[in-house]
């Protein structure tokens, strides 16, 4: 086996791969940017290379630098990851001449399936089904407006070298096809290097299936079951699933034989994943192959039992697959929630900075649950502008479906992170919505459940009434340890102190009331609220605690829990709220403290997140109609077109292009 390997990448991904090879007794070297020599996974690794600047196309992207790195430290294969190198064949030949073992597929299967494009010919060739498109590059918007009128609306346009939702536009008519296909291509060439696109038409209502199959350099190939891709934003995905709650078991294995077969007709000697775009008739289209290790890939290790990276390292030093087709079985039901550092309330715009908390729910199985935490951030880290905003993955694996979400929906409410917005919230409320329990999804779920985008609600009934029974215990905790507080003034007689306690549950004149008394008890603390509901709390939660864990009434239950004045801000089921714990003669002064408003920000164009001003598309004192772009920001290699809202007309232009703004910088003013 190899004794050393360096591992071509960054973030949760090296770590992952780190941890396996450690498990294997194979050391381990990391590459690492000026923004990364910090990171978690620099100090996982045996040893650490200096690679460059931040930008991945002057460090993670520079083959020769990665080469550089394998013959300074006497790596003998390099295991590439996803994203970055992981695709590209030149990559995997300039390794080949140096003598160093690629830990993915050979060139020629890289070259037939890595690129979209010559995919689908090969696809096609091989008699699999694929979307009907145009299969040529495609130079011009002109060009692609063409094709797109003889296809039919709505069309999909795509880099050929793309991935990770990037170089990625539906378009629905010819207008979108023009802006849209400028944009597609400016984000494949900063963060792939190659602006090749093809069109192709876009399934309405379909869903996003893939096959993950794994092969070896004697000529095996065998598939790992599907997973479920459908829940995406951006045509990136947010949730997956393995295995999917449509396929039935002749779909299933038809999607494999096909999959296979198509591995096959290129050798392929790796783990891959060939993509399917599935109607709910369980119809199926040959999309893309991946052939590169999935970022959703724990969700089949876990209904499989097999670890792919080890497998991929077994079969790259040439050993045969250990396992035969009929030696995989599905068991049980796994989901994976992709924890990004955003914010889903601004459209899910990139949020950067430094993680003042992090602290994952406890890993393990217990109960037959089964929780998982890919990280690769620790706290204290920083959130850079340069990369992908991947947090973590968090993933459940339990013996049924619901008991697998009702597992990551707990995971997800003891899961506390603060310094940067992150999307816990909506994937919180994602895992209790009704449609997604149901299984009836597509990859238009998130547009169309969530048509006027994401407010995190605030917690309504019985959920209202148990959080402020937690608020209440949390303000008797701290009320507690500052009567233990020495060196206080002696009183002539004992202080009574108050059990009777208002909660006021969010902000304003809308904020609820609820009046309550808190009972101590032997174990615990018991909530009578003034309707005569009863509660009987019980947790080891001390102040400081970031989640609160414990029962109420015998039901288990994590909270999220930062302070606030007079009170603690809960999150909990991707509800959240302030809840303002007084006394009785506190609310009445309380109530009568004048309302803060906020600012008026009518009259400038705010930046909505950290980033780079690609270009500003207006001048002073030009008249601007609603939907018209003002400028482009780039962040985390996405860009985001920022458009007026209504007619008006610029007055002072306060950033240009090539400034680097914070989130809510001003970048300019309207008349």
């Amino acid at each position: 086996m190899f004794k050393k390997i360096l591992i071509a990448n960054r973030g949760e991904i090296a770590c992952r791969v780190i941890k396996t090879a450690r498990r294997m007794g194979i050391a381990t070297v990391a590459v690492y940017s000026d923004a990364d020599k910090d990171a978690m996974h620099v100090a996982m690794a045996d040893e650490a290379v200096h690679i460059g600047p931040p930008a991945a196309a002057e460090s993670y992207l520079v083959i020769e630098k990665i080469i550089e790195a394998c013959k300074a430290t006497g790596a003998e294969a390099v295991h590439p990851g996803y994203g970055f190198l992981s695709e590209r064949e030149a990559f995997a030949h300039a390794l080949k001449a140096a003598g160093i073992t690629f830990i993915g597929p050979n060139p020629h299967a890289i070259a037939a399936m890595g690129d979209k494009i010559e995919s689908k010919k090969a696809a096609a060739a091989a008699g699999v089904s694929t979307v009907p498109g145009y299969l040529g590059t495609i130079e011009t918007p002109e060009e692609a407006m063409k094709i797109a009128e003889d296809i039919g609306y709505p069309v999909m346009l795509k880099a050929s070298a793309g991935g990770g939702g990037k170089g990625m536009r539906i378009a629905w008519n010819a207008d979108e096809v023009r802006e849209g296909f400028e944009r597609s291509r400016s984000e494949a060439k900063s963060s792939f290097g190659d602006d090749r696109m093809f069109v192709e038409k876009f399934i309405v209502n379909p869903r996003h299936i893939e096959i993950q199959v794994l092969g070896d350099k004697h000529g095996n190939v065998i598939h790992l079951g599907e997973r479920e891709c459908s829940v995406q934003r951006r045509n990136q995905k947010v949730v997956e699933e393995a295995p999917s709650p449509l396929l039935d078991e002749a779909t299933r294995a038809k999607m494999g034989a096909q999959a296979v077969a198509l591995a096959k007709a290129v050798n392929y000697d790796s783990a891959g994943t060939v993509e399917f775009v599935a109607g709910q008739d369980r119809s199926f289209f040959f999309l893309e192959m991946n052939t590169r290790l999935q970022v959703e890939h724990p969700v089949t290790e876990m209904v499989t039992g097999l670890d792919l990276v080890e497998e991929m390292i077994r079969v790259a030093y040439g050993e045969a697959l250990r396992y035969r087709q009929e030696d995989i079985r599905l068991h049980g039901w796994a989901v994976e929630s992709r924890i990004y550092a955003e914010d889903p309330t601004r459209n899910f715009l990139p949020s950067i900075g430094r993680l003042t908390r992090y602290r994952p729910p406890a890993e393990g199985v217990q109960g037959g649950v089964t929780v998982r935490n890919d990280t690769g951030v620790e706290e204290g880290g920083q959130i850079s502008m340069f990369y992908d905003p991947m947090i973590a993955k968090l993933v459940t694996h339990a013996p049924t479906r619901l008991e697998a979400i009702e597992a990551q929906a707990r995971a997800l409410d003891g899961f506390a992170i603060d310094g940067i917005r992150h999307n816990i919230p909506f994937l919180a409320t994602l895992m209790a919505h009704p449609r997604w329990k149901s299984g009836a999804l597509s990859t238009g779920f998130i547009a169309e459940e969530f048509p006027e985008g994401f407010q995190i609600p605030l917690p309504q009934g019985e959920a209202a009434r148990r959080l402020a029974a937690i608020a209440a215990v949390v303000d008797h905790a701290l009320n507690a340890r500052k009567r233990q507080i020495s060196g206080q003034m002696s009183t002539m007689r004992p202080v009574t102190f108050e059990t009777d306690r208002v909660v006021l549950v969010g902000q304003g004149p809308a904020a609820v009331r609820l009046d309550l008394v808190v009972e101590p008890q032997a174990e615990g603390l018991r909530i009578r609220f003034a309707d005569g509901t009863v509660m009987a709390l019980d947790s080891g939660w001390r102040p400081g605690d970031l989640v609160w864990n414990g029962t109420i009434n015998g039901e288990a239950l994590a909270v999220q829990v930062a302070p606030i004045p007079n009170g603690v801000r809960l999150a909990q089921g991707g509800c959240a709220a302030a809840f303002r714990v007084y006394t009785r003669r506190e609310a009445a002064l309380a109530a009568l403290m004048p309302e803060k408003k906020g600012a008026d920000t009518s009259k400038v164009l705010l930046c909505p997140m950290p980033g780079l001003v690609k270009s500003i598309a207006v001048a002073e004192g030009q008249e601007v109609k609603a939907g018209e772009t003002l400028a482009i920001v780039e962040a985390m290699k996405m860009e985001n077109v920022l458009r007026a809202e209504k007619d008006v007309t610029i007055g002072k232009l306060k950033a240009k292009a090539g400034d680097s703004l914070a989130v809510d910088a001003v970048i300019m003013e309207f008349a």
